[in-house]
């Protein structure tokens, strides 16, 4: 095996050309993460324009959960197959072509199909972006930066996306969906003179049994997720879907088992730190998603705030990820990655624990923004942390499935969390979507959501405590 190509050295000082390559895959991913957010503010209109059902609509964000959750690992694997490069541009070329196709369609059919297309091109250029970046960069401080810059811009992306659909949906709701294309556009010029072409030497043949079952498997399991709370989680439709989801996610595992070439090599499960940052991970965005959701319903119901009075509401959580997430890296490099993601989520844990005590006379600066402070705090100090942790130690030639992994955790925690949030909204509000309905669901759905960041606790302390193991280092296998 011939060594790894980094562009970069082990020093966090780089020279224009790794900033370029940073700055472009980074860029991409904000707009993934801005247009998941983007578009719920639309949705009225969208409903009125179009005339579509409440089930119906949802599948306008769903479809794109769906694409993006049940795709990510076959994106992450191609990544490393048919190189990063390769596929970064022709997912960011399909996400660009698919913003500009919703942002003009005159059926709401049309405009879901756009969404579910949008999350497919995300689940290609997630993973190969990630990738990109583990791969320029040496493991150390120069890719713990990187890493951390680059997170940022998912977290600025998503903030900046519900700021930016309040302004945009006040012009109309087709420049949510039109915004994105020319930015991507620009991205994929930009990133064809400055990504370099890395040689790619895919061994063996490729999984198609494991992709057909993990796939579907995968996209199953995230429909049933979507659909429960308005079928019913009990209905016979939705245990169908969850019965034929898991006897095809058990089919790829005793695939993946016996082929020469899998898709997933199973193997790489067999890390702590990796197995941790994942289900953390996705713990960790099942009650962040969550809380959003229901803190959202709260300003917009009860408080009576506009789209971008809300926007502006979760804009000192927003400010702090932002300018936090890049200068993480030294204390993560410092402390460890095990001990940040602790501190993360016990932020979390506090202030989910002081949302409890809001309720309809609580003023925003009084009883809303310390919650916010930790909200920001401790995002920006998790985040960076799980994406270093379940991509540190991994052969650049599962780097791509590394990233794969860890984002297919937090899409699917965060369609699994949401769904049951809203299912104990809901039912705690008797079905009614009034003031008085919502704050009947207020308590228990924080509840909820507090659980989840508890559990997520436990397993941050269990790699708190872990004894970290001496291991040889990891051959480095050439850049694809």
């Amino acid at each position: 095996m011939s060594s790894a190509t980094y562009l970069s050295t082990a020093s966090t000082r780089w020279d224009a050309r790794l900033w370029g390559v940073l700055l472009t895959v980074s860029i991409v991913t904000a707009l993934d993460a801005l247009d998941g957010s983007m578009v719920g503010v639309a949705l009225p209109a969208i409903q009125a324009e179009f005339g579509l059902s409440t089930n119906a609509l949802q599948w306008v964000v769903s479809g794109y959960v769906l694409g993006f959750g049940g795709l990510l690992l076959l994106g992450g694997r191609t990544a490393d197959l048919l190189g990063r490069r390769r596929v970064f541009l022709a997912a960011v070329s399909l996400f660009a072509l698919a913003s500009l196709f919703g942002g003009l369609v005159d059926d709401g059919t049309l405009l879901i199909v756009s969404r579910f297309v949008k999350g497919a091109a995300a689940a290609f250029t997630v993973p190969a972006a990630l990738s990109i970046v583990t791969t320029t960069f040496r493991e150390g401080p120069a890719r713990n930066k990187a890493i951390s810059i680059f997170a940022v811009f998912g977290a600025s992306g998503y903030s900046a996306g519900l700021v930016f659909s309040g302004l945009l949906t006040e012009l109309g709701w087709r420049w949510t969906f039109l915004l994105p294309a020319p930015l991507a556009a620009a991205v994929v010029v930009v990133a064809w003179k400055l990504i370099p072409a890395y040689r790619t030497e895919p061994s063996g043949g490729y999984d198609l049994p494991g992709a057909l079952t993990g796939v579907g498997g995968s996209l199953l399991l995230v429909y049933g997720v979507v659909e429960a709370p308005e079928t019913g989680w009990v209905a016979p439709r939705t245990l169908i879907t969850f019965v034929v989801a898991v006897a095809l996610l058990v089919a790829f595992v005793l695939i993946e088992k016996r082929t020469r070439n899998p898709l997933l090599r199973l193997g790489i499960l067999r890390s702590g730190p990796l197995a941790r940052a994942n289900l953390g991970a996705a713990l960790f965005f099942a009650s962040f998603i969550s809380v959003q959701f229901v803190v959202m319903l709260y300003f917009q119901r009860v408080l009576g705030w506009s789209p971008l009075q809300t926007a502006l509401g979760f804009l000192p959580a927003a400010m702090i990820v932002a300018f936090g997430c890049p200068r993480v890296d030294p204390l993560i490099e410092r402390v460890g990655t095990a001990r940040a993601i602790f501190a993360g989520v016990v932020a979390h844990v506090l202030s989910y624990a002081l949302f409890l005590r809001v309720d309809e006379h609580s003023g925003y600066v009084g009883s809303v923004l310390p919650s916010m402070i930790l909200l920001g705090l401790g995002f920006a100090l998790a985040f960076p942390s799980f994406n270093i942790q379940a991509t540190a130690g991994i052969p650049d030639g599962e780097q791509g499935l590394a990233g794969g992994l860890v984002n297919t955790s937090l899409q699917v925690g965060g369609a699994i969390g949401l769904a049951v949030v809203t299912a104990v909204l809901t039912a705690a509000g008797d079905g009614a979507s009034s003031t008085a309905a919502l704050l009947r669901g207020w308590v228990p759905a924080l509840v909820v959501v507090t659980g989840f960041t508890v559990a997520g606790l436990v397993v941050a302390l269990v790699g708190l405590l872990a004894r970290p193991r001496v291991t040889a280092p990891e051959p480095e296998l050439e850049s694809v």
